[in-house]
């Protein structure tokens, strides 16, 4: 097996929101806000080399999306999702399978493109299964009002109409084994509904994709949770398992909305879990 990080592009989001309740005198020592009050944001997927498949964990925000729609993000720096993939060796034809956290835009939207004539869209990754669960894709396509802005129907209706999108067996609990990828996934409902946590083997390690479940090193205090989720309370008890097993087990945790920390490890002390040791992806994979 082999792993490589993919920079599918960098953003801003507002500080305020990305940290819910906590100060911004507390949290701008470890995610320091413009102006605007903004805080950079990364767009980092993971892609698994395994035997005869190439599985990309989440794809990005994408490029289809209006001038205006990308004038709220900010965007910045020269990461893009095919030049990612071109850097490691790959072309989206190569993808076998697409695995996505869960279907908000900014983690799903590199999965669509628009087609030729820019009449329509069309999948991005023509070879690919397109991989989520039952539970969240009934959440993403009949949306709360809380999040309808963040499920966009140009990201889900060309999976499902391309005939590429599978479902994940129904989880009968919040841990459990995907025979489909070959990985662990942790569940979580506190984000959005049925986030997928992988956790993957590789060599004497264990590589958890974080996903929105802790988003950047600056969230590694279990109340420190996003504005965004949508039942934060919940999340304070996902945080805490997860976060507990991550010190006790050495979990190597990709970050992939941190700009500026691509790998972490966490550790038990007085006051609860705390950093341990900042890595890159290079170093590491």
């Amino acid at each position: 097996m082999k792993l490589h990080a993919i920079e599918a592009g960098n953003f801003k989001l507002d500080g305020g929101a990305m940290f819910g309740v906590v100060p911004k005198t507390i949290w701008n020592k470890t995610n320091p806000a413009d102006d605007k009050n903004l805080i950079d944001i990364a767009a980092r997927c993971l892609l698994v080399e395994n035997g005869n498949r190439l599985i990309l964990i989440d794809t990005g925000m994408g490029n289809k999306q209006s001038d205006k729609f990308f004038s709220y993000y900010s965007l910045w720096g020269n990461h893009s999702l095919d030049q990612s993939l071109k850097d490691k060796g790959f072309h989206k034809e190569d993808i076998t399978d697409v695995f996505m956290t869960h279907l908000h835009f900014d983690h799903c939207g590199g999965s669509v493109n628009w087609n030729k004539d820019r009449t329509g869209y069309e999948v991005a990754f023509k070879n690919a299964k397109y991989w989520t669960n039952q539970n969240h894709w009934e959440w993403a396509t009949k949306p709360n009002n809380r999040e309808k802005a963040s499920f966009l129907h140009e990201n889900l209706m060309p999976m499902q109409e391309s005939g590429q999108l599978n479902f994940i067996d129904r989880p009968t609990s919040d841990f459990g084994f995907s025979k489909e990828l070959g990985f662990d996934i942790f569940y979580a409902d506190g984000h959005t509904e049925k986030q997928m946590i992988p956790h993957i083997k590789y060599k004497d390690k264990t590589i958890v994709f974080c996903g929105d479940l802790l988003a950047t090193a600056g969230h590694i205090p279990i109340p420190y949770v996003m504005g965004y989720d949508t039942r934060p309370l919940l999340t304070l008890d996902e945080k805490t398992k997860f976060m507990n097993n991550a010190a006790e087990k050495n979990y190597f945790l990709m970050l992939e909305h941190d700009a500026h920390n691509q790998i972490i490890t966490v550790e038990n002390t007085e006051k609860g879990v705390r950093l341990k040791e900042v890595l890159t992806c290079d170093a590491l994979f």
